[in-house]
């Protein structure tokens, strides 16, 4: 969904960018839409990945160069598309980037928990950006997703525990789980079942899957792992505890959230929905702020919005200090792309 260039006041600081995108697939295309998006100040955009090619992006041709140290020369800032895996493009050119003087913003997961790394959602912890050593680390996106709702009642009302079930787009796992689920339905009403998982460990389409991530000894996947050791740091507080199940749906974009919070003051979902409508990044949804005609959020209507939908905002029955909400946010846009080039604005805004 293309939208509106925003003209943003930290622009009123900024001299023009040289800026390199490293990654071609769903998430460095995204990155490159929203820098054009938000009218972002560059003199020069340089598409990085590990082949030269052209491209094409919303019919705008791009010539991708291939990643080398001497590509970052003259670079300012750098945005790492990256992987949710490990030993992404970053862990090898990142500090080589930083070495030739750019400021380098990482999506993949190699940075994330390293203590000289900050981990940043603007809305929620641009301090840290102040103690960076030139590598800064986007979160995974399902935390992203959690956390601009759970954040501000953490400061308000102090949390506890949460307990939250995701429902995971297949564009989290790139664009080949993409073509998968496109390829594996038409296969599955044609034919009435599915030969190719395409990379997943059972048929996506028409399936939910709870074990699309690798599973630990205890029990846990590392996708559960990391949302709770990156929703601690990020919030900066080791105490709250984070109870995840992590499940891949047939949705091709935007993940949604069943989030349980238990906080250390009582609040009402009207005080709860209060808040939340003034928290930037935030849009609650629900009988009386419908979106699209609908009272409740949905992957399709958060997929291509900047926000993150928040809805069926509710008490538990039980405990007058816990509540119960439904979140939806797009994967590759807030969970990614977006956040790490408002890390960027936030750096221009900083001089």
């Amino acid at each position: 969904m293309k939208q509106a260039k925003k003209k943003n006041a930290y622009r009123k600081y900024a001299p023009p960018l040289t800026v390199a995108v490293v990654g071609a697939g769903a998430v460095g295309k995204e990155m490159i839409r929203i820098l054009e998006e938000r009218n972002f100040p560059m003199k020069e955009l340089r598409v990085l990945a590990r082949s030269s090619r052209p491209m094409d992006i919303g019919g705008k041709k791009y010539e991708v160069k291939e990643t080398t140290p001497e590509a970052f020369d003259g670079v300012d800032i750098a945005l790492f598309a990256g992987t949710e895996g490990e030993k992404g493009a970053a862990s090898t050119f990142g500090k080589e980037a930083v070495k030739r003087g750019a400021i380098v913003i990482d999506n993949g997961s190699d940075f994330r928990m390293d203590p000289d790394v900050p981990l940043v959602i603007p809305e929620i912890n641009e301090h840290d950006l102040a103690w960076n050593k030139g590598i800064i680390a986007n979160p995974n996106c399902t935390i992203a997703v959690m956390l601009m709702a759970v954040a501000p009642i953490h400061r308000k009302y102090g949390v506890k525990k949460v307990i939250v079930s995701t429902y995971q787009a297949v564009s989290g796992a790139g664009g080949k789980a993409i073509d998968s689920l496109t390829s594996q339905t038409r296969e599955f009403l044609d034919t009435g079942k599915v030969t190719d998982t395409g990379g997943f460990p059972a048929p996506i389409a028409f399936n939910v899957l709870a074990n699309n991530w690798k599973i630990e000894d205890d029990g846990y996947s590392n996708e559960e792992l990391k949302m709770i050791a990156e929703a601690k740091k990020i919030l900066g507080d080791k105490s709250v505890q984070i109870v995840p199940t992590t499940v891949r749906v047939p949705v091709y974009n935007a993940h949604a959230e069943s989030v349980y919070v238990e906080m250390k003051k009582a609040a009402s979902p009207a005080d709860i929905r209060e808040l939340l409508k003034k928290s930037p990044g935030v849009r609650v949804v629900d009988e009386k702020n419908t979106l699209n005609g609908r009272d409740c959020p949905m992957p399709i209507d958060a997929s291509g919005k900047d926000d993150v939908l928040v809805g069926r905002i509710r008490r538990d029955l039980h405990n007058p200090k816990a509540v119960l909400f439904w979140s939806c946010g797009d994967n590759l846009r807030k969970g990614a792309a977006l956040n790490a080039v408002q890390i960027a604005e936030c750096f221009i805004a900083r001089k």
